[in-house]
């Protein structure tokens, strides 16, 4: 029998807010920059205002990556754990 294993963590909604709402934004004002001033300094604007969401999107991307070959780690532990006091693994059927 294996053991239960927790549902992740649900994000509250200022943190999602903060981790895609700032790249999003961005993003929407570099295309509204452009719209409004399609030659000259609307494109200087675009490019900079959505290089700038899309670089914080995939910062954030790349961080929540890593954080889960963390979480994959420590279930890898965890597992080894059981292994040492059970004999079996979580997921196959005891002997």
């Amino acid at each position: 029998m294996s053991e239960p294993s927790t549902p992740p963590a649900r994000s509250p909604i200022g943190v999602l807010a903060v981790r895609y709402g700032i790249g999003v934004v961005l993003c929407i004002a570099g295309l509204v920059v452009l719209a409004i001033n399609p030659g000259g300094f609307g494109v200087d604007g675009f490019a900079m205002a959505a290089g700038s969401g899309l670089s914080v999107l995939l910062l954030n991307w790349l961080y929540r990556l890593g954080i889960s070959g963390d979480q994959e780690r420590q279930r890898e532990e965890d597992a080894r754990r059981y292994l040492a006091q059970h004999g079996h693994w979580p997921d196959e059927a005891p002997r």
